[in-house]
C-alpha cells in the first residue's frame, strides 16, 4: 500500500489521535471549512446540511450523524455538508455543549430552578446501565435544552455559511471567466 504506516499504530496513540488532532485544531477547522466551500451544490444545499450537523450536535444521543442526514434530507439539503457540521460537536466543545443543554433544559422543566446533578447519583445511575435511569435526571433536560441552544446555532451556522459558499462560488466563477477570457485573447492573433 503506499501511504501505510511501516509500523501500525498502538491503541493508545490512536486513542490520542482520536481526541486531539495531529497538526491542530486550527488546520483541522481550516480543512472542513475548505471541504464545505468545494462542496458542489446550491448554496442553500450546502447551508442547509451543516445547519442540520450542527443542530444535531447538541443531542446527547450517541447517533448525531443519523439525526443530521435525516434533518438534512427533509430541508433538501447536502448529506456531505451535514455530516461534516457534526463535527462541530468535538472533545473540546462538547463539553460546553451538554452543560448548557443541561441548564437549559432543566430550567425550562423546572421553571428556572437552577439544576445540579449530585456526582455520586449520576455514577450510580452510569452502572446500572439504564436508559430508564438516566432518562429523567438526565437525558431528558439535555434533550429539552439541546432544541433551541442548537435551533440558535443551526440558523447562525445556516447564515454564515450561505454567505460564504455564495461568495465563494461567485469569486470561482470570476476567476473561471477571467481564465476563460485570457485563454480566448491568446488564441485568437
Amino acid at each position: 500500500m503506499l501511504f501505510k504506516r511501516r509500523k501500525p499504530a498502538e491503541f493508545w496513540e490512536r486513542v490520542r489521535l482520536a481526541l486531539w488532532p495531529r497538526r491542530s485544531f486550527l488546520r483541522s477547522a481550516r480543512y472542513f471549512t475548505k471541504r464545505v466551500l468545494r462542496l458542489r451544490a446550491t448554496p442553500h444545499a450546502v447551508a442547509a446540511g451543516v445547519a442540520a450537523g450542527v443542530f444535531a450536535a447538541f443531542f446527547p444521543v450517541g447517533i448525531h450523524l443519523v439525526v443530521a442526514l435525516a434533518i438534512a434530507w427533509l430541508l433538501a439539503g447536502n448529506l456531505v455538508a451535514a455530516a461534516i457540521g457534526t463535527a462541530v460537536g468535538n472533545p473540546l466543545t462538547l463539553p460546553f455543549m451538554w452543560s448548557g443543554t443541561y441548564e437549559l433544559g432543566h430550567m425550562i422543566l423546572h421553571r428556572g430552578e437552577p439544576g445540579a446533578i449530585q456526582s455520586a447519583n449520576i455514577g450510580s445511575l452510569i452502572e446500572e446501565i439504564g436508559v430508564a435511569a438516566l432518562w429523567k435526571p438526565l437525558l431528558e433536560p439535555m434533550i429539552v435544552g439541546a432544541v433551541p441552544l442548537g435551533l440558535v446555532f443551526a440558523v447562525a451556522a445556516y447564515g454564515a455559511t450561505r454567505w460564504s459558499v455564495s461568495a465563494f462560488h461567485a469569486r470561482r466563477q470570476a476567476r473561471l471567466a477571467m481564465k476563460a477570457s485570457g485563454n480566448a485573447t491568446a488564441a485568437a492573433p
